[in-house]
């Protein structure tokens, strides 16, 4: 039975409902999120949006890519970083608007909303945890998700910072850095990807 490639079939189903729910998850607080920003006039809230649309099309990508060989693994990855830097540099776009016209963020909105979505990303977290040393889409999955957490925690800060300052800084701050923290695990991803690459085609 060893060789019937059932432990195979088994990992990759493991992996697909792993990523479809994470897929979901960010789908919809996509939407909340972003609909939350706008309502809330929030830099941080739109910029976490904005991540977690890049994590749920990653998280799409990785699902084309379970099944598939190391090489296919790889080039999905490296195009899941690529999206994430991409959308990383659109938010400091809308970062550098703000901070020319101005803003007024809504605090209680984005501590709420923060909050929801830190306990949406904690749960992803968990789902994928098992697959943090696993193959290359994985570990891009586990390594989004874990900065999901940090930028959730990053809002719920910005928003109390607001209300303590009463001014929009703590937002534009939070959200830049937000964006950074992006930025840099998509460029991480690529980085891991290119190896894999290279391994594959050396081996």
């Amino acid at each position: 039975m060893s060789g019937c490639g059932c432990e195979i079939e088994i990992k990759n189903r493991e992996q697909s409902r792993t990523l479809i729910i994470l897929l979901t998850i960010n789908g919809v607080m996509f939407v909340a999120e972003m609909v939350a920003g706008i309502i809330g006039d929030s830099t941080a809230l739109i910029a976490d949006s904005l991540d977690m649309l890049a994590d749920a099309t990653i998280y799409a990508i990785g699902l084309y890519a379970v099944g598939r060989s190391l090489l296919v693994k790889a080039n999905a990855a490296h195009i899941s970083g690529i999206f994430q830097v991409l959308l990383g540099l659109g938010v400091l776009l809308d970062i550098i608007r703000r901070f020319i016209v101005g803003s007024e963020p809504e605090s209680m909105v984005m501590m709420v909303v923060g909050a929801v979505a830190l306990i949406a990303n904690s749960i992803c977290l968990a789902l994928i945890y098992k697959h943090r040393q696993g193959e290359v889409h994985m570990r891009a999955s586990w390594i989004f998700s874990k900065n999901d957490v940090i930028a959730n925690l990053g809002v719920i800060c910005s928003g109390a910072l607001v209300a303590w300052f009463n001014s929009p800084w703590p937002d534009l701050l939070i959200g830049l850095l937000i964006t950074i923290l992006v930025v840099r695990g998509g460029i991480h991803i690529i980085k891991d990807a290119n190896s894999e690459k290279e391994a594959q085609a050396q081996g």
